[in-house]
C-alpha cells in the first residue's frame, strides 16, 4: 500500500495523490498495514527508505473508509456481542483514529424509509452550500490552504469560538480523553461546519455537531 521495490515505486497511498483512497473493512487489514497510513495522513508524504538513501512520493489523499460493529457485520444486542465489537474496534488503534476527522455510524435503513419519497436538502441544494462554503474559506485563507491544512495557530487566528463554544469544546476534551491532535480535528471540522452555515464565530452548535462526529473516541 506504501510502495517499495529495489526501485522504489508508489503504492496505493501515493496513486490516491489528489484523490481519494477507499479502504472496505478497515479492521480486515493487518495491523501493519494500518499503521502505515499514519505517517501519510499526517505529512501527506510517503517515505520509503532505502539502506543509503530515502525517496518520498507524494501523498495528499482523502482517506474513506468503512466497517462493520463486528466480523460477522451485525449489531450487538447484548454483552457477548458488545464484548465482541469491542475487541473487533481494538484492532484499530487510538493514534489511527485520532487522523481521522470524522468517524460517523450509518445505522440500517429499514424498507418504508428507502421507499418513501425523498427529503431534506437535496444534492443541488448541498452543492450550492458547499460552493459558498468553498468561497468563504478561499476568501480567508486562500486558495491554497483548505480548512482541513490549518495548523494550530492558524486556526487560533481563523476559527474564533464563542465563549460557550470553547467551554463546551474544553468538556470534551476532559470527557473523552481527547488528544491535543483530536483537538485541532474538531477545531477544523467545527470551523467547516461554521463555513456551510455562512458563520464567522463558531457557536456551540457548530462544536457540538463537530464532536458528535467523534464517534470512535468513545470506542476505541
Amino acid at each position: 500500500i506504501v510502495g517499495g521495490g529495489a526501485v522504489p515505486k508508489p503504492g496505493e497511498i501515493s496513486l490516491a495523490h489528489r484523490g481519494v483512497l477507499f479502504m472496505d473493512e478497515l479492521p480486515e487489514f493487518p495491523r501493519t498495514v494500518l499503521e502505515t497510513l499514519r505517517q501519510p495522513l499526517e505529512d501527506h508524504v510517503v517515505t520509503i527508505a532505502r539502506s543509503h538513501s530515502a525517496v518520498k512520493f507524494p501523498a495528499s489523499f482523502m482517506l474513506v473508509c468503512a466497517m462493520n460493529p463486528t466480523p460477522k457485520g451485525d449489531m450487538p444486542v447484548d454483552q457477548v456481542g458488545r464484548r465482541a465489537m469491542d475487541h473487533y474496534l481494538s484492532r484499530l488503534s487510538g493514534p489511527l483514529i485520532d487522523r481521522i476527522d470524522i468517524h460517523v455510524e450509518a445505522p440500517a435503513v429499514p424498507f418504508k424509509q428507502l421507499a418513501a419519497a425523498p427529503i431534506g436538502t437535496s444534492s443541488a441544494q448541498m452543492r450550492e452550500r458547499v460552493l459558498a462554503a468553498r468561497q468563504r474559506q478561499i476568501a480567508r485563507q486562500g486558495p491554497t490552504t483548505p480548512n482541513s491544512r490549518l495548523s494550530g495557530k492558524q486556526l487560533d487566528a481563523m476559527a474564533p469560538m464563542a465563549e460557550a463554544a470553547r467551554t463546551m469544546l474544553g468538556q470534551a476534551l476532559t470527557e473523552l480523553g481527547l488528544s491535543a491532535r483530536a483537538y485541532d480535528k474538531i477545531r477544523r471540522v467545527s470551523r467547516t461546519i461554521a463555513d456551510l452555515d455562512g458563520a464567522d464565530t463558531i457557536t456551540i452548535a457548530h462544536v457540538a455537531e463537530a464532536v458528535g462526529y467523534r464517534l470512535l473516541d468513545r470506542k476505541v
